[in-house]
């Protein structure tokens, strides 16, 4: 099974993009985030004439995740637990089935949290409270698990081009990568670094000041997966070759397979 994680950056604006990257790619499922449309408006015809299964949870112009399956997903969760108060679409769950088994697959777009000084720093760290509280008890199913998104954080000063130019970021802040350090120790592997310790290794590159043209990148999109999805992972890609397509997302895919 191969499953793949892409922040879309407005679904509708790169809609030929997606449907390349799939007929590319042959994922398995695809999750999505800042799809940056209401439910009713997703192009969900075109996807599914395309032979895909939709489900999403959607916001108007800002946030949304979606995820995109050959199978119909199951156990749909839409909203990450913890504050009923929270209204920003920033996750969807589901079950898909593996083998003779199934897998849970999880599209997760964790909050920005910048400027720091301000409201939504505190927002972004709440959510990664939440967001472990949930996979800690996720685990308890000791099914395979994976849990994919655009999380903004950079974990380690090797997975930017540039780190002294994040330092004061909210991606890179201490509190952060060590809220990210605790979701991974509730037992999580961090797929992508689990095959390969290289650095410049980027998921990202801003529109401004030619980041994409100098590799000016960082890495933010990442997969984790339970023991029993990592006992199955047979390979990690980073498809960057999307970012250089015509008017593209400033974020690519990053992909898994587990046997």
């Amino acid at each position: 099974m191969r499953i793949a994680t892409w922040n879309v950056n407005s679904v509708r604006q790169r809609l030929g993009h997606l449907l390349d990257f799939l007929n590319e790619a042959e994922p398995d499922a695809l999750c999505l985030q800042e799809i940056k449309c209401v439910d009713a408006d997703f192009p969900r015809a075109e996807i599914e004439a395309a032979g895909w299964q939709v489900e999403t949870h959607g916001q108007k112009t800002f946030n949304g995740v979606a995820i995109l399956s050959r199978a119909r997903l199951e156990d749909v969760r839409r909203g990450l637990p913890g504050d009923d108060g929270d209204e920003q679409a920033r996750y969807l769950e589901g079950v898909l089935p593996l083998g003779d088994g199934v897998v849970r697959i999880a599209s997760i777009y964790l909050p920005n949290g910048n400027p720091p000084n301000t409201e939504k720093y505190p927002y972004k760290l709440g959510w990664m409270q939440r967001l472990t509280a949930h996979a800690r008890m996720l685990m308890e199913h000791e099914e395979p698990l994976v849990l994919a998104g655009d999380y903004n954080v950079i974990p380690e000063p090797r997975d930017a081009r540039d780190p002294a130019a994040w330092v004061s970021d909210a991606l890179f802040l201490p509190p952060t990568r060590a809220a990210f350090r605790g979701l991974i120790n509730l037992g999580l592997t961090e797929a992508l670094r689990s095959t390969t310790d290289a650095s410049g290794l980027y998921t990202f590159w801003d529109y401004q000041a030619g980041a994409w043209q100098r590799n000016n990148g960082i890495r933010i999109d990442h997969l984790l997966l339970s023991p029993q999805a990592a006992d199955r992972l047979s390979g990690v890609r980073i498809v960057k070759h999307v970012r250089g397509w015509e008017k593209p997302s400033d974020h690519v895919p990053v992909m898994v397979d587990l046997h």
